[in-house]
């Protein structure tokens, strides 16, 4: 193992806490349209005020590794997505001012439209993040020099679509998960009931998403049956798929919540396997793709990178799971809530 596959290996990791985590937020988010009163309104929002901004941690760790470790993959991927990257960092923009504007004022029209600005910045990014990894799995237009040869448009292909419902459905069943376990009374059944719905929803999606991927992309499927890794991966994909719902049954909502993010954290992890040593495939061409190898640093940078990231990356474990045991419990409004 070199550093170039010890660095794709830790940009999986990151990618996939970052989905865990602010996936059950952009839900919260998108639930937040569904609220019948303004103490759930309230009650979803500060179900994930104490947590939300040191969840998108993850995802500046995700995108600065990306930038350090693979330069070129870096600045070919967010040319490609230039206009969606712009959308995704409005959206979040929004959503990180209504958390501390909407209280602000004591006006409905106030509160409406930071509700929106909240439900908004929630909705939008699991989508455009879904696109764009549809995209990835799919391939870009890629030519020759590995330059981006195609347009926003043909970014919003079916399958790319298909993939970003996928993902948002994915989000939703964590988030409801998420919300059983921080509420009480009728909203937990609620969000109880919510969370096997959208596990069947998902399972369906997963099932046709894999057989689209089986037309669109065979390149993924090259040999992947003859990797250990995937066979791990999967068999715990499955087992984490089947035991959501059980636990949900027994309310035994925490495990569940386990389990559900197991399910996120293996399907990209099956997702990295079948790139490997791939990181952004050409649709041109797969002799065009950028690769671990042609689009890394220098051997001196990725090994300084990863001193950096062994001494940076344990604090942020360490605040992480801080915050968690400070917020934990159900979620109580006070007069300093949100």
């Amino acid at each position: 193992m070199d550093l170039n596959i010890i660095w794709f290996i830790l940009i999986t990791i990151l990618l996939s806490v970052y989905a865990i985590l602010d996936g059950f937020d952009f839900g919260v988010g998108i639930l937040h349209i569904g609220a019948k009163s303004e103490e759930e309104k309230r009650l979803l929002m500060n179900s994930i005020g104490p947590v939300w901004d040191g969840n998108e941690v993850w995802l500046l760790a995700g995108g600065g590794s990306i930038f350090a470790a693979f330069p070129f993959v870096y600045g070919t991927v967010f040319s490609a997505f230039y206009l969606a990257v712009y959308l995704l960092l409005l959206a979040l923009f929004f959503r990180a001012i209504s958390f501390e504007f909407r209280s602000k004022v004591e006006s409905n029209g106030w509160r409406k439209f930071w509700d929106f600005s909240f439900e908004f910045g929630s909705l939008l990014p699991p989508i455009l993040l879904g696109v764009a990894f549809g995209n990835i799995l799919r391939g870009l237009p890629l030519d020759e020099n590995k330059v981006f040869v195609g347009s926003f448009i043909e970014l919003l292909n079916p399958y790319a679509i298909l993939i970003g419902i996928t993902t948002l459905i994915m989000f939703l069943m964590q988030a409801s998960i998420y919300l059983t376990h921080k509420t009480d009374g009728e909203l937990k059944e609620k969000y109880e009931k919510l969370a096997v719905n959208f596990w069947v929803a998902f399972i369906i999606l997963y099932v046709i998403a894999t057989i689209a991927t089986l037309f669109v992309s065979k390149f993924l499927f090259v040999g992947i049956t003859k990797s250990i890794l995937f066979w791990i991966l999967f068999l715990v994909f499955l087992v984490s798929i089947v035991m959501i719902p059980i636990n949900l049954k027994s309310k035994n909502n925490k495990r569940a919540f386990i389990f559900s993010s197991l399910t996120i954290f293996t399907l990209i992890g099956i997702s990295a396997v079948s790139l490997f040593p791939r990181f952004v495939p050409s649709l041109i061409d797969l002799n065009y793709s950028w690769t671990i190898y042609n689009g890394a640093s220098t051997p001196k940078t990725l090994t300084t990178m990863l001193i950096i990231a062994l001494i940076g990356m344990p604090l942020v474990v360490i605040y992480t799971i801080f915050i968690y045991r400070v917020f934990k419990g159900k979620t109580v409004i006070t007069k300093d809530s949100y």
